[in-house]
């Protein structure tokens, strides 16, 4: 049986609606699935929802609604923007369902049979906003001494309450080794030695319950303690896995790098006490922030993708965020920053190609597709074929600005061959070399489609159309264009503008 390439997004918490960082995320794994699809690999992405926990509970009251209802309402606004980004989800999982409860309670059950898990008491400092223990030395100090979250930035709770304790600590050699025998397990590599530095100073082991938080699951023959939200979390990627053998391990956990520690440390460490195999792969991106400042409820500067795509689109949205910076840095959100890539590379590098080549098809041509060249004949098509598996690496390796680099590179240079050939002048002087140089332009168009596919797929699949390929099910390959396959080809067709500019 040929394992399928497995990604997933985080479960995003569902105490508010999506906004712009959860759109980035899912976006990823969407163009990296799609990347694997296109390349004949097949690919299953999962994402899901994880409502669990006492900020659920609280939200749900401020909402007037029974619990499971904020959840479903709150739930289904994911799943809707999801299909609104043309994100395709192979399955999304929701902590409250059965399936994962079960297996839940299960790993539970095996690690506490193991000694793994064992009942105790915990005291120490509690982080409300991100339902995290904060160890003391991690705490940052507030005015007047008061002790804060490190990431939420809110003040502390002290508790002490009795509570079952994971052996994280048992498991830090484990870790270390797993790390120095698969280099590539945690990325990118300047997250990863933020990691390695804290297993190697030493790991404490963690509270994996709580008794005061009633919103939960319950740990298997105790019901007065709920698992601790996180520990039930981070199980959801195993739960979806469940009965079909050809998804687990994981090929890439797609994270943001505040849960980078529990995704690269708690997670593995959980599988390897299992005994079950490790995910391939933690990927942890940076954040957004916005014209400067962090996004946060408080600033009240969260964006909704809606706007986003209200005024420029989709296809420019998915492209945006994966254009504007590497992923796994920190970057900075602005209209302005939109507005210019948009006309200067939608619009203008883009648009404009298109436009002009099938153009020129319609005109010099009559819409037919040109003809192949003769071997011997200057085949450029050749040249761009050969980025494809540079494009690829880049892909593989997370690094989409980077494929977008490439992408673009081919397009600047296909810019300016119709400026260099001028076919408008062939025609006049030489129509076999006004064919030949427009047959050129249209099959590099075509693979360079077939490139975009996964970061804009709607645009990807109107460059084609305007290029004589009718519907087909996967994007054209390098050797598709090479061999001159088509798939029901079709006339030469001018179409609709594809990014008109914005102002």
């Amino acid at each position: 049986m040929t394992k399928r390439c497995y990604i997933t997004t985080p479960i995003y918490y569902i105490n508010a609606a999506p906004h712009l960082g959860h759109a980035y995320t899912t976006i990823a794994a969407d163009v990296l699935a799609r990347h694997f699809r296109g390349r004949g690999r097949a690919a299953h992405l999962l994402t899901g929802t994880d409502e669990h926990g006492q900020k659920i509970e609280d939200a749900a009251k401020a909402a007037g609604k029974h619990v499971i209802d904020f959840c479903d309402t709150t739930s289904a606004k994911f799943r809707d923007l999801w299909k609104h980004l043309d994100i395709h989800v192979d399955d999304y999982i929701r902590t409250t369902e059965k399936r994962h409860e079960d297996k839940v309670q299960e790993l539970f059950a095996l690690l506490l049979k193991n000694g793994d898990i064992y009942k105790g008491r915990y005291e120490g400092l509690y982080d409300v906003v991100s339902e995290s223990f904060v160890k003391e030395s991690d705490a940052m100090k507030g005015p007047g001494g008061v002790l804060l979250g490190p990431d939420s930035g809110k003040p502390l709770q002290r508790l002490s309450e009795e509570t079952y304790f994971f052996k994280l600590s048992k498991y830090a050699p484990r870790l270390l080794e797993h790390y120095k025998a698969n280099p590539d397990f945690l990325a990118p590599k300047s997250r990863a030695a933020e990691l390695h530095r804290f297993v190697e100073s030493g790991l404490e082991d963690i509270s994996v319950s709580r008794t005061k938080v009633k919103w939960g699951i319950s740990v298997p023959g105790d019901p007065g303690h709920t698992i601790y939200v996180w520990f039930d979390a981070l199980i959801n990627y195993w739960s979806a896995a469940a009965g079909a053998e050809d998804l687990w391990p994981a090929d890439v956990h797609i994270v943001g790098k505040e849960i980078f520690r529990f995704h690269g440390v708690i997670w593995p460490a959980m599988l390897i006490a299992a005994g079950l195999p490790l995910p391939k792969k933690v990927f942890a991106h940076g954040w957004w922030t916005v014209e400067g400042h962090k996004m946060s409820k408080s600033l009240g500067n969260f964006i909704s993708p809606y706007d986003i795509t209200a005024e420029y689109g989709v296809d420019a949205l998915r492209y945006f965020l994966l254009r504007e910076m590497p992923f796994g840095n920190d970057g900075d959100f602005s209209k302005a920053s939109l507005v210019k890539r948009y006309n200067a590379e939608l619009a203008n590098d883009l648009g404009n190609l298109v436009s002009r080549v099938s153009e020129m098809v319609d005109k010099f041509l009559g819409g037919r597709l040109p003809t192949k060249p003769p071997l011997g004949e200057d085949f450029y098509t050749t040249a761009v074929a050969k980025r494809t598996s540079e494009i690829s690496a880049k892909m593989e390796a997370l690094d989409f600005c980077g494929a977008l680099d490439v992408i673009w590179e081919v397009i600047r240079s296909l810019n300016a061959r119709v400026n260099e050939k001028s076919p408008w002048k062939l025609a006049k002087e030489d129509a076999k070399q006004c064919e030949l140089v427009l047959f050129d332009l249209v099959w590099s168009l075509r693979l360079v489609s077939g490139w975009l596919d996964p970061f804009m797929p709607s645009t990807a699949a109107k460059i084609h159309m305007q290029l004589g390929v009718r519907l087909f099910p996967d994007a054209l390959t390098a050797e598709d264009v090479l061999a001159g396959k088509t798939q029901r080809p079709g006339l030469i067709q001018k179409g609709p503008v594809l990014f008109p500019r914005k102002v």
